[in-house]
């Protein structure tokens, strides 16, 4: 039986290692063009995979779905949840709110969020993603949407602290071409995506990925376009009973990276934070006392 929060994508890679070669092929068939080469019949999508219409069967089964009736409702639901404004967020949790406070729904649906976010990260591609944005031998772009730009506002504000070479890229998106100039194959470009996604941040991290810039995404749990091209990408689930989403388990995750890195850099982290103290105390910027 499927996880209730799990998308399709995710009950794959769970369940990955237990199918058989031609359900990889219609797997990873899903996985190269998601949700899209699903949504049709299960004569197309089996015709246009490669395999038989018995396979398809058998693999929504593994996944946890009665047939494909219902796996196929489970990707439609998650593409009409990916273009879905405030409006129709707001209709969709109050036609299901229960009579407890809002403060508890609100808490309980928080902590379900960054349960699942955190049980749902590959420790190694973490560790890897860290790695990349505590290398001071490469300059670190960031970038965040018109949601997100403030958790990129705040990983710049931590990783210049954490490390040099860091760069804001402004919000105006026709600027985006002038740092790109700058870039080079090995750099890394931190972008945060989610729904609904912008397409100059995907555009942006494509242009970026062909240049051999290593793309971090942190998105949310349906998925940024940006995943086709992101050398590290982490999903952070976000629903909560609101017109809008919750940037509480994204925050986690960009406190967890931000720690990571500041360990692989000590103690050349330490120095640095000992000599932006001594600014501080020239400039008066903090009271004492």
């Amino acid at each position: 039986m499927q996880h209730p929060t799990a998308t399709v994508r995710e009950l794959i890679r769970e369940q990955y290692s237990a199918l058989t070669q031609s359900e990889r092929k219609f797997a990873n068939a899903l996985l190269e063009n998601y949700p899209a080469a699903g949504l049709a019949s299960i004569t197309i999508v089996a015709e246009q995979s490669g395999v038989s219409t018995p396979t398809i069967a058998r693999m929504v089964q593994k996944l946890g779905f009665k047939g494909y009736p219902q796996f196929h409702q489970a990707l439609l639901k998650e593409l009409q949840a990916k273009v879905s404004g405030p409006t129709e967020r707001r209709a969709n949790w109050a036609s299901e709110a229960p009579e407890s406070h809002l403060l508890n729904r609100f808490a309980k649906a928080v902590t379900r969020n960054i349960e699942t976010t955190f049980s749902n990260i590959d420790s190694e591609g973490f560790d890897a993603a860290a790695k990349l944005l505590a290398d001071s031998s490469h300059p670190l772009y960031v970038v965040g949407g018109r949601i997100t730009r403030s958790l990129a506002d705040y990983a710049f504000t931590h990783f210049q602290a954490v490390r040099p070479g860091v760069t804001h890229l402004t919000s105006s998106s026709a600027t985006w071409p002038h740092y790109l100039l700058d870039m080079e194959k090995g750099d890394t470009l931190l972008i945060f995506d989610v729904r609904r996604y912008e397409t100059n941040l995907q555009r942006l991290a494509e242009l970026a990925a062909e240049r051999g810039i290593n793309v971090v995404l942190i998105t949310d749990q349906w998925s940024s376009p940006i995943a086709e091209v992101a050398t590290h990408s982490f999903n952070c689930w976000v629903e909560i009973p609101s017109a809008w989403d919750s940037n509480v388990s994204t925050m986690m995750l960009l406190e967890a990276l931000i720690a990571a890195a500041q360990e692989q850099r000590w103690p050349e982290t330490r120095e640095r934070y000992e000599r932006l103290d001594e600014l501080f105390n020239l400039t008066r910027l903090f009271r004492k006392g």
